[in-house]
């Protein structure tokens, strides 16, 4: 099946034991991976800057720390991250609105711009998913997505 575009798989067929879930779940996962990589590349940026404008295109303008704790970085490397960003037009930081201590982090429209054709796979593949609504497909993908979350937490704070 691997290869099957999404449309042409046979519902009645498809693999539904847990063992099944979980390694669709795993290939969905290692794929998001490879596609991070070869996006990177072809926009010519790292996969920590890749991830970074994906962050501030997902969730809108962000503080810098929310960003580092995002990224998994350091402050100081999210400076020189951003730094690089703005040196290529992609992003922009500003001052906080009320704590002059801190900055916030947005896109540029070229950055946005950048990521915006690298996204639309996404939403060509969610077209795809036929036989369930909407609001289930949200739901379980939060519920996915919030285990996971929590995981890396637990597994960021362990020494």
């Amino acid at each position: 099946m691997q290869g099957t575009p999404p449309a042409a798989v046979d519902r009645a067929t498809a693999p539904t034991a847990p063992a099944d879930l979980l390694m669709a779940l795993r290939e969905l996962i290692l794929a998001g991976e490879r596609y991070r990589a070869v996006v990177s590349r072809r926009l010519n940026l790292t996969v920590t800057e890749s991830q970074a404008v994906s962050y501030l295109l997902a969730r809108g303008p962000m503080g810098q720390t929310d960003l580092a704790r995002a990224l998994g970085l350091t402050t100081s490397s999210t400076t020189a991250l951003v730094d690089r960003l703005e040196r290529r037009g992609l992003a922009n930081r500003r001052p906080h609105r009320t704590d002059r201590r801190r900055t916030v982090v947005s896109l540029t429209e070229a950055g946005e711009g950048e990521m915006g054709g690298a996204r639309d796979w996404l939403e060509n593949a969610l077209a795809e998913v036929r036989g369930a609504p909407p609001e289930v497909i949200v739901l379980i993908l939060r519920s996915i997505t919030d285990s996971l979350s929590a995981t890396i937490e637990r597994l960021a704070a362990e020494p």
